[in-house]
């Protein structure tokens, strides 16, 4: 059919006939296109039939209609696509010419400087020793101090304050004041958030990004001053006093709180001068810096749980953009004492690239993201949410996890006693409605019993494995690590009333579905319902539901992106999903430590069981391993909160105390799954689905099948993969340790590191008499002589322990020797029988 995208008006046909259509015919048309814009050829033959407008209109002509109207509708949207693309295209080059002249003026900068510094050092050469030189310096040390008395906290002293704040940040933002370097991964161009660089040799960390926003200047610096909505680090900004300027200016005293990201650092807090002012060529600029020396001037003293931080002259500036919207630039210089932290956190305070991350493109994001809502409609999705109201959400959930993370005193919180073991720190806090944000004791229509919430929250550090990988494993298989038997985090899914109790019975959950709410634009960021489906609920409860609802917010998913941190952050809710309905926030952060070259493969299997099996994916799982660097190590934070009664808080606190420890072993069995690189040295097992890990398993089996005349298991066939399999699944717990004076482990089944409470990686750090009691040591000589010279041993039933120091019985176990290919003593092989904690 020969035709062209005529207008809506009329068609050309295939026979050259020209048809035009009324005005009436071409509404009902449209109306029709919006609902279906390719309907069948049974609704354009109803549509005719309907309409008696259309009656004279042939189905032929119907169907050309709507292919010419969808034709028109690609046309004007690939138009609209293209015009912004230049636009993009037209801002961002314009920031690389700019970039370029900045780079120009370094460069000249740095070559004078190196010619003064070529001749200062021929001077010095020259230059005969002299004694003045000692006091020349001192004159120098006393001009230098000179320069920078004491500032005056009068409306003269602080707008000079202001101007210097202003001049030093432009210099930083659009000058050469620091040398700026391209943060590693971030390519300019029109679909990149902007132009990001990195400070290179300064004072402090700082950070830069140039960017394009379809909102005007006025709106951007709104959003922006209001650090709180879009900087989740930012718990607090309070406005202490604003000073007009004769230029019509603004000065404000703010003094800032920041979050600590982890329980082994401490929160940081600022005094700051905000300067807002007009250039001369209409931009808008908002800078600010810290306020320190000055007399007469506001002082904070030191807050308990904050680390004052130093701010160095920082800020925006907004440009209006030709055609719309604004190009904007931002500048973060911060100090942020780094040495105030245990040493292996002092990364994350001395990298810029971690402030890129966290606050400058936090900010463009922000920005984008608004620009986008503003762009479209505003319809509700399908759970009837705007995006105002879902970036409150997530804003909540995010709040909400860093309060408990933190949990600072005047919101509340207090500390309990431990249990003699500091893995785990409990808080209690015996005013909800304060981290919750609404009155508790009325909610939901009827009194509520529980007024205090408990937080159980840890750190652990991991090795090798990508934080993006274990927090999408998180995320799509919660139930490798929630544990079913403690009811105690279940049974706050249930609306805060009085059967909200931990302990109560909620019964299991068979799988879980997520519903998508929102992302950014960027999909750094989601939002999501998980809705878990309950399995063996009491149905003679009426207040129990049959599935549990979880809120959840997840970022830092994107496998390529270098050092950045991820997040899982949910709280139980209820099906109404009313928007002020309390929130006890839970989850987990992973903050790398090591910088990364090589990000792991965005298309690496996140099936555990493929991870632990062999069969058709091993080859697939152990390429994989060599994508991550052998020294990359990760923080996990995690943080569980629960709604209690008050004379009930120190037997929840020991069920929340365990099931944080639960949760903790099922991670690191995770973990030591995902890692990349888990090659042990020294004989030790390889990870599973190598080359090695299959040898020893054949060789544990075939050793048993020698020793002790039977099948040590079924195992489905001679091939390897399904002896290891089955040794690795085997329900008894299985584990061997090295023929040394002092035996220590070097392999366990799935069976025997739950019974030992550890993980693959930490195996190799237990030593055999670590487990025994005093009894078991005792004979251990005896039992390593008789299974060296006979082959294997038959122990009676006792009592271990754990790693954790857990007693564990056993009904019996057995031991034997365990031979290579040559027939020699590779070590040996524990098999302990119906074992069970105490």
């Amino acid at each position: 059919m020969a035709m062209s995208c005529k207008d809506s008006k009329g068609v050309m046909m295939e026979n050259g006939k020209y048809v035009r259509y009324t005005p009436e015919q071409v509404e009902a048309l449209e109306r029709v296109y919006h609902e279906c814009p390719k309907p069948s050829s049974v609704r354009r033959q109803q549509l005719i039939r309907e309409c008696p407008i259309l009656s004279n209109i042939e189905p032929k002509q119907i169907k050309v209609w709507f292919q010419n109207r969808r034709c028109r509708e690609k046309q004007r949207k690939e138009a609209s696509r293209l015009q912004t693309v230049n636009r993009k295209l037209t801002a961002m080059n314009k920031l690389l010419m700019e970039e370029n002249d900045r780079l120009q003026k370094q460069v000249s900068h740095l070559v004078y400087e190196n010619g003064c510094f070529r001749q200062h050092t021929q001077n010095t050469a020259l230059a005969t020793k002299d004694t003045s030189c000692e006091s020349v310096v001192t004159n120098g040390q006393h001009r230098l101090t000179s320069q920078n008395p004491p500032r005056d906290a009068s409306p003269a002293g602080l707008l000079s304050i202001a101007e210097e704040t202003l001049t030093e940040f432009l210099s930083k933002a659009t000058g050469t004041a620091i040398e700026w370097v391209q943060m590693p991964g971030m390519k300019p161009g029109p679909d990149s958030i902007g132009i990001v660089a990195i400070s290179h040799g300064c004072t402090g960390v700082a950070a830069r990004a140039c960017g394009l926003v379809a909102l005007d200047p006025s709106r951007v610096v709104e959003i922006l001053k209001d650090r709180t909505s879009w900087f989740r680090d930012c718990r607090a900004v309070e406005i202490l006093n604003v000073l007009p300027t004769a230029n019509g200016g603004t000065i404000e005293i703010l003094y800032m709180q920041l979050y600590a990201p982890t329980t082994l650092a401490t929160a940081r807090d600022f005094l700051l001068l905000r300067y807002t002012s007009v250039t001369e060529d209409g931009s808008l600029v908002v800078c600010e810096r810290s306020l320190t020396n000055i007399q007469n001037g506001p002082s904070i003293p030191s807050v308990p749980n904050f680390v004052r931080a130093e701010m160095l002259p920082s800020g925006y500036l907004i440009r209006p953009c030709e055609g719309g919207g604004s190009i904007i630039h931002i500048v973060d210089h911060m100090n942020l004492e780094a040495w105030s932290v245990p040493e292996v956190l002092r990364p994350l305070y001395e990298s810029s690239t971690v402030l890129a991350q966290k606050t400058t493109m936090m900010a463009l994001r922000q920005l984008r993201q608004i620009a986008l809502e503003v762009s479209q409609s505003g319809a509700p999705n399908n759970w009837g949410r705007r995006p105002a109201a879902l970036r409150a959400l997530s804003q909540r959930l995010s709040r909400g996890f860093n309060e408990a993370l933190n949990g600072f005193t005047d919101e509340g919180w207090s500390l309990m006693a431990n249990d003699g073991v500091d893995d785990v720190t409990i808080l209690v806090n015996s005013s909800p409605e304060k981290i919750m944000g609404l009155n508790l004791p009325f909610a939901s229509g009827y009194p509520s019993v529980n007024n205090v919430v408990l937080c159980a929250k840890a750190s652990m550090l991991l090795q090798n494995v990508p934080p993006a990988l274990l927090l999408r494993f998180l995320r799509e298989h919660r139930s490798e690590w929630a544990d079913d038997n403690i009811n105690a985090y279940s049974a706050s899914a249930v609306k805060l009333g009085p059967c909200s109790l931990p302990g109560a019975r909620v019964g299991n959950f068979g799988g879980q579905v997520i519903l998508p709410l929102a992302h950014t634009i960027e999909h750094e960021e989601l939002l999501e319902v998980i809705k878990m489906e309950g399995i063996g609920n009491c149905p003679e409860d009426a207040l129990i539901p049959r599935d549990m609802f979880l809120l959840q917010l997840c970022n830092g998913m994107d496998e390529n992106a270098a050092g950045m941190s991820a997040e899982l952050i949910f709280a139980p809710i209820d099906a109404s999903f009313v928007d002020d309905a309390p929130l006890l926030p839970s989850g987990f952060r992973i903050i790398p430590l090591d910088p990364t070259k090589d990000g792991s493969s965005p298309n690496r299997t996140l099936d555990l069981a493929s991870a632990l099996e062999i069969g058709g994916s091993g080859n697939k799982v152990s390429s994989d391993r060599n994508v991550a660097s052998s020294t990359a190590r990760s923080l996990m934070t995690l943080a569980f909160e629960f709604a209690c009664e008050s004379h009930m808080q120190d037997t929840v606190a020991v069920i929340a105390r365990q099931y944080v420890r639960t949760i903790i072993s099922s991670v690191q069995r995770v973990a030591s799954a995902l890692s990349p690189n888990m090659n042990l040295s020294g004989g030790l097992l390889a990870p599973l689905g190598t080359p090695e890990a299959h040898i020893l398993a054949r060789w544990i089996s075939h050793s048993y099948s020698c020793y002790l005349g039977a099948e040590l298991f079924k195992s489905g066939g001679e091939r390897s993969e399904n002896v290891l399999k089955s040794l690795w699944s085997h329900s008894d717990a299985i584990m061997c340790c090295s023929i040394k004076a002092l035996p220590v482990f070097t392999f366990a089944n799935q069976a025997g590191l739950d019974m030992l409470e550890t993980t693959l990686v930490a195996l190799q750090d237990i030593s055999f008499e670590k487990i025994l009691d005093e009894h078991g040591r005792k004979g251990l000589l005896t039992e390593f002589a008789q299974i060296m010279q006979q082959g294997f041993a038959c122990l009676e039933g006792g009592v271990c322990s754990s790693s954790m120091g857990r007693p564990v019985s056993y009904e019996r176990a057995v031991a034997w020797k365990v031979l290579n290919e040559e027939e020699n003593a590779h070590c040996v092989c524990f098999m302990f029988i119906n074992w069970s904690f105490v």
